[in-house]
């Protein structure tokens, strides 16, 4: 039976951090980057994710730098081994999933912005989530963002349509789980192309762009993930009702 290293709880956070960043980057990372997210000095990331090296958790390799092509210009980065998920346990694989303690706190910011658009205009709300969308790079955090841009869309389109209420054709739509995510997204970007004027059209183009980027993440999230972003869009609604 293999050796499972035992960490202090100062190197089960770098780890766990470790493998949230490659699982948003899709890739190793920079150990500034890990530093970053620890808000700690990047020299002591760099030492502590050596430590978590030599027990064969860590892996570090040498690539280019961003930008440059010539000798002399790689630098070291880092990722986890297969066996940081083992010593790591649930909380990994919540991590590889985008399921963690971020993802949930991103959930309650979005949940909120939909109870306070909610009866009032949300055209500003829609903005403010619109322009986090193109540096938001964690697959299910983007998709999260979007659930609630799609859904203040629509109520932006309900309230300028009169009698058109696009939630109860979405309701109507829902005909299984595996498909609401993605009816979503075309009925919300429907809704508007009908009642925009030209003050609102660039709202929508903006939305649509992303759309697009939304409908392809969709296609890439594991089983596990689209049932959580099911679940997120339920109470999505509950919060808009």
């Amino acid at each position: 039976m293999r050796h499972i290293p035992k960490l202090t709880p100062r190197q089960h956070t770098f780890l766990d951090k470790l493998l949230e960043l490659c699982w948003e980057h899709k890739g190793p990372v920079h150990y500034s980057d890990v530093a970053r997210r620890l808000s700690v000095n990047r020299f002591s990331a760099y030492d502590m994710l050596k430590v978590l090296e030599k027990k064969g958790l860590v892996s570090s390799s040498y690539v280019l730098a961003a930008g440059h092509s010539g000798p002399g210009r790689s630098m070291v980065v880092f990722a986890p081994t297969p066996q940081a998920v083992t010593v790591l346990g649930r909380g990994a694989d919540n991590a590889l999933l985008g399921l963690g303690e971020d993802w949930q706190r991103v959930c309650e910011r979005v949940l909120s912005r939909l109870r306070k658009a909610r009866g009032t205009n949300p055209r500003e709300a829609l903005n403010e989530l619109l322009a986090r969308l193109p540096e938001t790079k964690a697959p299910l955090t983007f998709c999260t963002q979007m659930i609630g841009a799609l859904l203040l869309n629509m109520q932006r389109a309900q309230a300028r349509a009169g009698g058109l209420n696009p939630f109860r054709a979405l309701a109507a739509l829902r005909a299984d789980d595996d498909t609401e995510l993605e009816t979503l997204a075309g009925l919300s970007v429907g809704a508007t192309l009908s009642t925009d004027d030209e003050s609102s059209s660039a709202l929508t183009q903006r939305l649509l762009d992303q759309a697009h980027r939304y409908q392809a993440t969709l296609s890439r999230l594991s089983g596990e993930a689209r049932a959580a972003l099911i679940q997120f869009l339920e109470e999505a609604l509950e919060a808009l009702d």
